[in-house]
């Protein structure tokens, strides 16, 4: 027996070592794919770049489009990459804001998912059910608050514009200073844009942007995968530890675990089948779940460090956005006591018309993340 754990101890850390080493390549992959969607944006797009963001300049177009895209591919830190680079390629911060709020909201089609593995049991899917649509209210009330300030006050396109006001001199603090991705990224960025020069007129650039989006899927899947298999004790310690010990330590514990794992969706929704069992309370996660919104901005941000050139300071704004917006929806509305039991209140409404009749999920899926957005996307065209 002791010969045989002395063997496997080895074994394990050497196989902790690869997935370290895949990490790494994945966070490289992840860095070099957002740098192929901006330059391939703007070798497809070119002068032509304004009438092609003509589709989403009104805002609530803009938001409705965050939700489907995140709906469908079910990952925000996926879409708020691809907007990351779109923003290198010269989509406006302004246009890019409520795409990144919207993708808060299409992210939490994945817990309502996850509930229906309880829809056997009544009981069990009521409180399934519940958890994972509090975080849905949660983001609905957050982007009513924060979209009309948007459009009437410009409230995070200031905030962000101050925050990296340093980096737009020139001096020690620079974006040109700070460039350290660019040498690193831009040989294979080049010789991808070399390869694919021969197709005609733009269809180079819309390869190049295609091929990026495609890295930022496999890389950002990849690394969910190797964080959970490098963290799944840590991870499930943190989340017993984290529980229950009270708000502020359970918004924490939710940022880190989701730093960790790179996927608010993977966290929140460990969350469900917990509740679902009453193994905890809706009232316990539900700080935890505002902790995964925080956490989920750092993959924006990562992605941010590979942009270069004269969008690099823009790019890394609307990666801040992400991150200014679910503080301050956590500081308003958690800090806010009656704001606070809005989406609990919602959540258990929502839960006891799901658990007497399934149509109530398919109205709701169907209401928020296929009619509305769909509706109001043909209305302001």
């Amino acid at each position: 027996m002791t010969s045989q754990a002395s063997t496997a101890a080895p074994i394990n850390s050497s196989k902790n070592w690869v997935r370290w080493a895949n990490l790494a390549l994945m966070l490289y992959v992840l860095l070099l794919a957002v740098s192929m969607v901006g330059s391939g944006f703007k070798w497809a797009a070119g002068d032509e770049a304004k009438t092609l963001f003509e589709f989403a300049s009104h805002p609530v177009a803009g938001l409705m489009i965050g939700i489907v895209a995140t709906a469908l591919i079910q990952s925000s830190s996926t879409v708020t990459s691809i907007i990351v680079g779109l923003v290198a390629g010269g989509l406006p911060v302004e246009t890019a804001i409520p795409m990144v709020m919207g993708a808060n909201i299409g992210t939490t089609v994945t817990n309502t998912l996850v509930s229906l593995g309880h829809a056997r049991c009544k009981e069990e899917f009521r409180r399934a059910f519940t958890c994972a649509t509090v975080h849905d209210f949660f983001n609905l009330i957050a982007v009513a608050i924060f979209l009309p300030l948007e459009m009437m006050f410009g409230l995070l396109d200031k905030i962000s514009s101050w925050l990296v006001a340093p980096l737009m001199f020139d001096g020690s603090l620079s974006m040109k200073g700070l460039d350290f991705m660019g040498p690193i990224t831009k040989p294979l960025v080049s010789g991808t844009k070399d390869m694919l020069s021969g197709l005609p007129g733009s269809w180079g650039g819309v390869a190049l942007a295609v091929i990026g989006i495609a890295l930022i899927f496999a890389s950002i899947t990849m690394m969910g995968k190797l964080m959970r298999s490098l963290m799944v004790g840590r991870a499930k310690d943190m989340l017993h530890s984290a529980i229950g010990r009270g708000p502020i330590h359970g918004i924490v514990s939710g940022t880190l675990v989701t730093i960790l794992v790179q996927s608010s969706s993977t966290t929140t929704s460990l969350m469900v089948p917990l509740v679902g069992t009453n193994v905890l309370k809706v009232r316990d996660v539900y700080p935890f779940t505002l902790g995964a919104n925080i956490g989920t901005c750092i993959t924006a941000l990562l992605a941010a460090t590979a942009v270069t050139g004269p969008n690099a300071v823009f790019a890394l704004q609307i990666a801040l956005v992400h991150l200014v917006f679910n503080v301050m929806a956590t500081l308003l509305i958690f800090g806010t006591p009656f704001l606070r039991e809005i989406p609990l209140k919602c959540a258990e409404m929502l839960g006891d018309a799901a658990a007497k009749s399934k149509l109530a999920v398919v109205a709701y899926l169907g209401l928020v993340f296929i009619a509305i957005p769909s509706i109001v996307m043909l209305a302001t065209q």
